[in-house]
């Protein structure tokens, strides 16, 4: 293109010189015209003649210079020479602390409120390509995700695969508790993209992520490990103004945030562990649901959400189950969720969260994140033994905490507390027990997530403590002839009813290098000690199960930025 360009300015240019006779031939004659003879010398019809001769010459240059500068026009607009970025585009990211699928691995250090995003990022020069985009029309398509590959290493065999069930590890006394596990696997692989458009003065942001951690064949270990693909994110969202909306499938808004309240994985704190299934004591889920914000501030978001219900008596996820009146246990079996129910089980309505978030400036531009959410739920159950109806509530609440103590380092904590909000706990306590005359008794439960990330250079270190606190619940059963007890917690209750499940953990994220056009790579590592309690063991049983396991995981996080964020 560049040699065009020279050819065609080296043929105007000529065109140009080919003037200048006729034009040094006009000055002469005016030179050749004295003021003192001018009458004499000329008549008027050749000073007439001269003048228009001068004036067409002077108009064939204006279109020559018209048309170069057309022609050059239309060279820089095939090159993107010399054209100007839009209005509202910003230089390419220098770091990847926006990519959904690479954070939370280095959260960025100071945080800021999200708000609707402007075009596509242009490049600086030609050799500096754009991070991967795609447009279509007006919208812009950011493919998001990672490649992982994990070692998993256990001192005990809990068969649960690349994620742990905390509930559920083996005492020592069992079979399993006597067997080590080591495993390879790239499972934990996602594959997403994100939309972004702008839509008259409102932004639309749409997002899509699924990973490999759906249903297993039976077989798929011994020869082909045919990991299925499932779906984790799929949700849309809307900002104008002040007030956004989202709908779809989304992170809970219990999940704890790093800023503001935004459904984005980089602006979630899910932790900085290898664990597909995270550290214990981690509330979160991912629903279906509805929510609205206002964002009244810089500093401040409100929010309330309508999401999917689920009414919970344990068993999913290593979770230990109630035990129901006999009487019940069938009748109850599909009216409330055992962990095999599979969708079966009546809501009255969904749960209802509330939550405010502050994110106010600090000194030296430190990040600091505090708020407060709370739930309320509602469970209803119908026997058939005495044709009633039993209605229930539940609720809980949480305060989170993360702030930049000094550079880089953050000090988080995130702490929960209610009843009947188990099912939020990651399904380790259940929501619920039932009475012998079908009436429900909601469980009181709570969890704490505490610990540090500290980020050197382009290091990442972390450690928290993560623990689970289940509060007995238990009733008086007479309809066998004589006393049983049951509900969770009681005397001589199975052993997967926990009192207590408690996990440190602490480890590594090292970044080798990254760059929006090209991507990432990591080495990261991670070591947990597990151990749970339960509320009774047998005659000679342990009174806890316990638990090391290791993570190494390599990542490359696929190229590409979101676009820029503007007001």
């Amino acid at each position: 293109m560049k040699t065009g360009t020279t050819g065609l300015t080296t043929l105007i240019c000529a065109a140009l010189v080919s003037y200048t006779p006729r034009m040094s031939a006009a000055d002469e004659a005016s030179a050749r015209v004295r003021p003192n003879s001018m009458s004499s010398a000329a008549t008027s019809d050749e000073v007439q003649h001269l003048r228009l001769q001068l004036a067409e010459q002077q108009r064939q240059i204006d279109e020559l210079r018209r048309a170069l500068l057309e022609q050059r026009r239309v060279i820089d607009g095939l090159t993107g020479g010399g054209s100007k970025p839009p209005a509202m585009s910003s230089p390419v990211p220098t770091s990847l602390g926006e990519l959904a699928s690479r954070t939370p691995v280095i959260p960025a250090a100071h945080a800021a409120i999200p708000s609707p995003a402007g075009p596509v990022p242009q490049s600086s020069s030609d050799d500096q390509p754009s991070p991967l985009q795609l447009r279509v029309g007006s919208t812009t398509i950011t493919p998001v995700g990672f490649m992982d590959f994990t070692l998993i290493s256990r001192s005990t065999n809990p068969g649960t695969g690349i994620g742990t069930n905390f509930g559920s590890i083996p005492l020592k006394t069992a079979i399993a508790g006597n067997l080590s596990e080591t495993r390879l696997s790239a499972q934990n692989s996602r594959i997403g993209l994100r939309a972004d458009a702008n839509v008259r003065n409102a932004h639309v942001l749409g997002y899509l992520e699924a990973d490999f951690l759906g249903f297993v064949p039976q077989n798929a270990a011994v020869s082909n490990n045919a990991d299925t693909l499932r779906l984790r994110l799929f949700w849309a969202s809307l900002r104008t103004g002040k007030f956004e909306f989202l709908g779809g499938q989304s992170w809970t808004m219990l999940t704890p945030n790093r800023k503001g309240i935004s459904a984005l994985p980089s602006d979630l704190f899910y932790t900085q562990v290898i664990d597909v299934n995270y550290q214990a004591g981690l509330t979160w889920a991912r629903d279906p649901g509805f929510r609205v914000l206002y964002h009244p501030s810089q500093t401040a978001t409100l929010g309330v959400s309508f999401e999917n219900p689920e009414q919970y008596i344990g068993g999913s996820a290593g979770g230990g189950i109630i035990t129901l009146p006999a009487a019940l246990a069938t009748p109850y079996a599909t009216q409330l969720d055992n962990g095999t129910t599979t969708l079966s089980t009546p809501n009255l309505h969904p749960d209802i969260i509330a939550k405010v978030a502050l994110d106010p400036k600090l000194p030296n531009g430190r990040g600091f994140h505090l708020e407060f959410a709370g739930v309320q739920r509602t469970f209803k159950v119908y026997n058939p033994l005495s044709d009633r109806k039993f209605t229930s509530l539940g609720g809980a609440g949480a305060v989170n905490l993360n702030i930049e103590l000094f550079k880089d380092f953050r000090f988080i904590t995130n702490n929960y507390y209610g009843t009947g909000g188990g099912r939020y706990i990651f399904g380790q306590a259940p929501d619920v027990i039932v009475r012998p005359d079908g009436s429900l008794s909601p469980i009181h439960s709570g969890s704490t997530v505490t610990g540090f990330e500290w980020v050197v250079k382009n290091t990442l270190i972390y450690a928290y403590y993560g623990g689970i606190y289940i509060r007995r619940n238990l009733s008086v059963d007479l309809t066998t002839g004589k006393p049983v007890l049951v509900g969770y917690g009681y005397s001589g209750s199975p052993g997967g009813q926990n009192r207590t499940i408690h996990e440190a953990s602490f480890g590594f994220n090292q970044t080798f290098w990254k760059d929006p056009r090209w991507g990432a790579l990591s080495l990261m590592g991670q070591y947990s000690y597990l151990q749970r309690n339960p509320w009774s063991v047998a005659t000679g049983q342990p009174d806890n199960a316990h638990l090391h396991m290791a993570f190494l995981n390599l990542r490359y996080t696929l190229p590409g930025a979101p676009p820029a964020i503007e007001h």
